[in-house]
C-alpha cells in the first residue's frame, strides 16, 4: 500500500478509536458534527481542487506514493481521510480539554 495512503488509513483509524475507547465525548452522535464536517470537506473540496488540480498543479503528489484515485477535481482521496482526522482529533480535544476545565 502507497504511504501516503497507509499513514491517512492509519490516522483515521487511530482518531476513531481514540474517540471510541478513550476519549468518549459522543461527538459521532451529535448533529453538529456532522454538519461541520460537511463544512470542512465543502471548502476542502474548493481550496484542495484548486491545489492539487492536474492543469496547473500547487501542490504536486509523487505517484506511486497515493492510490493515484482522485475525485473531484483531480483531489487525491487520501485528502479526504486526511482531512477528516486532522478536524475530528482537533474537535475531539477541545471537547475533552473542555471538560476538564469545567470540572
Amino acid at each position: 500500500m502507497p504511504e501516503y495512503t497507509l499513514f491517512t488509513v492509519a490516522a483515521v483509524v487511530l482518531v476513531v478509536a481514540a474517540e471510541l475507547f478513550w476519549l468518549r465525548t459522543g461527538i459521532f452522535r451529535t448533529a453538529q458534527y456532522w454538519v461541520s464536517i460537511a463544512i470542512v470537506f465543502g471548502f476542502q473540496v474548493l481550496v484542495d481542487g484548486w491545489l492539487t488540480k492536474l492543469s496547473a498543479p500547487i501542490v504536486a503528489y509523487a505517484p506511486g506514493r497515493y492510490l493515484g484515485v482522485r475525485f473531484p477535481w483531480d483531489i487525491p482521496i487520501e485528502d479526504f481521510g486526511f482531512g477528516f482526522a486532522m478536524v475530528t482529533l482537533t474537535v475531539l480535544l477541545w471537547h475533552r480539554l473542555g471538560r476538564q476545565e469545567e470540572r
